[in-house]
């Protein structure tokens, strides 16, 4: 890395997403590790999929209420439009000034419920996430992981099922499949047994997060 490279690494804010399936404590974990990247100094943004924008949380209302009827084509598209403005109006700007940024879901989501879920090409699906996001990647995915089973089971338990939740068990089977797949293959992904206790998991979690900082820290200074 050049000096030049260091210097615009250590200006930019660090963009960690939170993937997994239904019912695996991305909520509780995100607002953990704000707490605690804020208690280290940080600036931290907090932000969704779909939503995180007025328009964004439209699309949202469309696409989680179970009344609806949404082809697999157009549920990926809904997303992803959800996506660009919230890449545009959210998440760029706040990285390109320093703000760290945590999202609930980003194109991962797609390549594991429309991609893999829905049947979709996984060409088309890349593409597409490529396209709207510009080519930004998160500098680090947590995949919490948990049964299809036991997730929709404490899905179930906290409220009235949305759309995705009522898909199904061999869709979120499927989903599971997929999330793995992109961990596999993918060195930036971070995979934590959702299944531990929540102050285990948020102890791996900032395990990860906090080893990336310091290797920013480090390039930086280089």
């Amino acid at each position: 890395m050049s000096d030049g490279d260091a210097a615009i690494a250590g200006r930019r804010g660090l963009f960690v997403v939170f993937e997994g399936p239904e019912g695996a404590g991305k909520s509780t974990q995100i607002a953990r590790l704000a707490e605690r990247m804020r208690s280290a100094g940080r600036d931290v943004l907090l932000t969704r999929e779909p939503g995180g924008t007025r328009a964004g949380d439209a699309v949202r209302g469309v696409l989680l209420d179970p009344e609806q009827v949404i082809y697999p084509l157009t549920e990926f598209l809904l997303y992803s439009a959800s996506r660009a403005q919230l890449v545009a109006e959210v998440i760029g700007p706040a990285l390109a000034s320093g703000r760290d940024v945590v999202s609930d879901r980003f194109t991962g989501a797609s390549v594991a419920y429309q991609g893999y879920g829905r049947g979709l090409d996984l060409e088309l699906v890349a593409a597409l996430n490529d396209r709207v996001t510009g080519g930004l990647r998160p500098d680090l995915t947590v995949l919490l992981d948990i049964d299809p089973e036991s997730g929709l089971r404490r899905a179930g338990a906290r409220s009235s099922q949305d759309r995705l939740e009522a898909a199904g068990l061999p869709f979120h089977e499927r989903v599971r499949r997929g999330y793995l797949a992109q961990a596999a293959a993918d060195p930036t992904w971070l995979v934590v047994d959702a299944s531990r206790p929540e102050e285990a998991v948020a102890e791996a979690v900032w395990a990860g997060v906090s080893g990336l900082l310091a290797s920013r820290e480090g390039a930086a200074r280089a």
